[in-house]
């Protein structure tokens, strides 16, 4: 039995349905998945629904944007009540954030002589957690990049002219707001966020697990994460990262957590509340 436990919709920058994900999880043998929208919970029901339907074990998720001593990087969060009030609040505020930064990044689109109107990138989001790629895609559709690769290089990636800050909650905070709504708090991409000395400054606020098994990650990478985990004692969990179809092939399956792993969460879950 195997799971994935990083995966997207277009209840945020995903191009599928959470029926969708569930039929491609279905395809690729899985039989535990999570959805980890970012900063969003709006698609979970639809994917437990989805996945009920498939028979296909479902567990909550959600990616958070966070930052640790003045660098970004991305917290998973797993297995928490969908109803917690505080959790409800503090998603609702950075959706609005995101908002807010789609609205500046197209005033400075519009400042380098492109006339894309923030309308059509919200009208392509259609999500409450819009995100640069939905502003690529409307680059593309506008017929102003060739694809979201090229709107990315040219445009929206940090240092280039329409990229724009986004506020975020600190690492400690989101970690808080995750045990208070019974979840568990992981490290996503470690590999890529490339930041391997602030580990153990999450650990000390309290980080539960590392995401070890990973699209992106080396077979060395992997085995390095694996001895970070047993050395500060934390979980293990991984997945693909898919986000649909908009770069190619999509990366359902392409990682295959061991079920056991999935096991751990959820004990060390019910052990939270």
């Amino acid at each position: 039995m195997f799971a994935d436990l990083h995966l997207h919709t277009h209840f945020s920058d995903g191009t599928f349905s959470p029926e969708e994900v569930a039929e491609r999880a279905k395809e690729v043998g899985l039989s535990a998945i999570a959805l980890t929208d970012h900063d969003s919970v709006h698609g979970c029901l639809r994917m437990k629904a989805a996945c009920a339907e498939k028979r296909i074990e479902f567990i909550t998720g959600c990616e958070f944007t966070v930052e640790q001593g003045g660098h970004e990087l991305h917290l998973l969060g797993y297995c928490f009540n969908l109803e917690d009030v505080n959790l409800q609040v503090a998603l609702l505020k950075y959706q609005e954030v995101r908002r807010n930064r789609i609205h500046e990044m197209v005033v400075r689109l519009n400042g380098q002589g492109i006339p894309l109107k923030i309308e059509r990138v919200l009208e392509l989001a259609d999500c409450e957690a819009p995100g640069r790629p939905h502003v690529g895609r409307a680059l593309v559709d506008g017929g102003h990049c060739s694809n979201l690769d090229e709107a990315f290089r040219r445009y929206l990636k940090k240092g280039r002219p329409a990229w724009a800050p986004k506020a975020k909650m600190s690492a400690a905070e989101a970690i808080e707001l995750i045990h208070r709504a019974g979840g568990i708090s992981v490290m996503a991409h470690p590999g890529i966020t490339r930041m391997n000395e602030i580990i153990p400054d999450l650990v000390a606020v309290g980080l539960d697990g590392l995401e070890c098994f990973y699209t992106r990650h080396s077979t060395a990478m992997t085995e390095y994460y694996l001895m970070c985990a047993e050395r500060h004692s934390l979980l293990v969990t991984g997945g693909s990262d898919c986000h649909g179809d908009s770069k190619g092939k999509p990366l359902i399956g392409r990682v295959k957590l061991p079920y056991e792993f999935v096991e751990n969460l959820k004990t060390a879950a019910a052990a939270m509340r």
